[in-house]
């Protein structure tokens, strides 16, 4: 039998494609191979977003070449779209671009999701926003939404396959429905996946502050299943950085929309992303960023030092780099104060019981199970019963690290 290896980098969307693609080639008679196994065929699903992504990709094709040198490789995802070149000269068999991936994957979708406890569904792809410093757009296209009535079907292939919690996920997830005929908003997809038996929750991925509608925060504050988290990237909380960014909302703009997210629905989490070190940006720009990341608190906060992505505005108009010495100082203090905010956040709730689903053993620990609750709190739990995919009640004790031990009873 044929054998295959699948590797991963990147975002949810990335991760959703790879599945596709597996449940394809697994149809087609392919044995997926163990990790310490070499295979006949290696697919390389690729990212692009920073330089560090690159290299990862890189040394991931690098790995299987040397781990079986007679396999045929293929390389996919979005450094394959405009960076064939390099990854021809390491000696692969196929490149795919992003818009040939229908040829490898599975147009039918999933029906499954591989080492998860949470299944990914993508429901559009592409953007239309170009912000200044961002590849993705170039490498990803415009932004396309899937029919409602295929989502629908996917969700319930994978409720039938005993996921609880569905992720909602997109290059955009925003911009979903606005190119199809008619029109079809992202809470119009939440309502039909509400109907679906047995499905628990639904979690969106990350959404830009200009997409979260009042319609949007309604049905959080209503749903039963619709999870109480937004994950909504700041990348800066200065103005003239923003505008630089090419992002479409003020400091001011961000500020509001949490306060209003919260009035509605007072224990909602806030994830967010920040980038740090964008060209020109003073001390005084960074300072501004502290300020806004303070007041929202979030739960949990990525940063990302600013990364020059060649073919970008940023890259082409704005040459006055920040000093790496600067940056990695500027990203110290922010992750400060980032654990700070998690620190606040996640006090407020100990001592109660929540609904917690989990995922898994931690690390290994056949009597500690790890999970979240519906506003993403990481949860870990001891028992000595699998309680995988299983919903659990526990009272929330202490903080250890990033999660929150809790006990049953």
């Amino acid at each position: 039998m044929k054998t295959i290896k699948f590797f991963t980098l990147g975002c949810k969307v990335n991760q959703y494609d790879t599945q596709s693609i597996r449940e394809k080639f697994l149809s087609s008679g392919y044995k997926e191979s163990g990790k310490n196994s070499k295979a006949d065929t290696y697919l390389i699903n690729t990212c692009t977003v920073t330089h560090r992504a690159d290299s990862e990709s890189l040394n991931l094709i690098r790995r299987a070449k040397k781990e079986n040198p007679k396999a045929k490789i293929i390389v996919t995802g979005c450094l394959a779209e405009l960076d064939s070149a390099r990854i021809k000269k390491i000696g692969v068999n196929s490149i795919v671009k992003n818009k040939d991936k229908n040829k490898i994957s599975n147009i039918n979708g999933i029906s499954d999701f591989k080492a998860h406890a949470r299944a990914f569904l993508k429901i559009q792809d592409g953007c239309d926003n170009y912000c200044s410093y961002c590849k993705v757009p170039l490498v990803r296209g415009r932004s396309r939404s899937r029919p409602l009535s295929k989502i629908v079907q996917e969700a319930g292939r994978l409720v039938n396959k005993g996921f609880k919690e569905i992720v909602l996920t997109g290059i955009c997830l925003g911009l979903y429905g606005k190119d199809l005929k008619p029109k079809m908003s992202l809470v119009r997809v939440i309502d039909r996946l509400e109907k679906i038996d047995g499905l628990l929750r639904i979690r969106l991925s990350s959404i830009e502050a200009g997409d979260v509608t009042k319609e949007l925060i309604r049905k959080m504050k209503n749903s039963k299943k619709l999870c109480p988290h937004l994950h909504i990237p700041i990348q800066s909380g200065d103005d003239q950085v923003l505008k630089k960014m090419r992002r479409k909302y003020t400091s001011r703009d961000y500020l509001n929309l949490i306060r209003r997210i919260k009035k509605q629905v007072p224990e909602a989490a806030i994830t967010t992303d920040v980038l740090v070190g964008f060209p020109q940006e003073e001390e005084v720009n960074f300072k501004n960023t502290l300020d806004l990341v303070k007041k929202i608190a979030p739960l949990r906060t990525h940063i990302f030092p600013y990364s020059k992505r060649e073919g970008t505005t940023a890259s082409i108009n704005f040459k006055k780099e920040v000093a790496p010495e600067v940056i990695k100082k500027r990203v110290f203090l922010l992750k400060n104060l980032a654990d700070m905010c998690s620190l606040k956040y996640r006090n407020k709730f100990l001592g109660r019981k929540l609904d917690v689903l989990i995922e898994g053993n931690f690390k290994d620990n056949p009597f500690l199970w790890e999970g979240h609750t519906d506003n993403y709190l990481k949860v870990l739990v001891r028992s000595n019963k699998d309680l995988k995919n299983r919903v659990v009640h526990p009272r929330l004790i202490r903080i250890k690290n990033e999660s929150i031990l809790a006990f049953r009873g």
